[in-house]
């Protein structure tokens, strides 16, 4: 009976695990799981078009309307200052929105920037 409880609290923690991990992005690295929660189809991390992304002297300016960004239902704008970036696994900017579409999480920029 204790052996059946542990295997069953093993694939009871597997499956948790697996579902709170970072997704894939459409070019194939991962969002880190501290920006990103649930999956390709539920998560909160998503590829922006670049033309939401503008910079000034002190960062980024995206500017995210319904379309650009799955969980976005209003125009949003956000300041992302240089500092708060990290590095892109590609050629493109991505965004997490977490806990709600208000608050940007995680901004990933290219290393070239624009």
């Amino acid at each position: 009976m204790n052996r059946a409880l542990y295997f069953s609290a093993i694939l009871s923690t597997l499956s948790c695990w697996n579902g709170a991990t970072a997704h894939d992005t459409e070019s194939g690295w991962i969002y880190p799981p501290a920006c990103c929660r649930g999956d390709k189809e539920r998560g909160d991390c998503q590829e922006i078009p670049n033309t939401s992304v503008s910079t000034s002297p002190d960062g980024f300016r995206v500017l995210l309307n319904p379309g650009d960004h799955h969980l976005v239902t209003k125009q949003h704008f956000f300041r992302i200052p240089y500092g708060d970036t990290i590095p892109s696994g590609d050629s493109q900017f991505h965004i997490c929105l977490h806990p709600t579409e208000d608050h940007a999480n995680c901004f990933f920029a290219p290393s070239h920037g624009f």
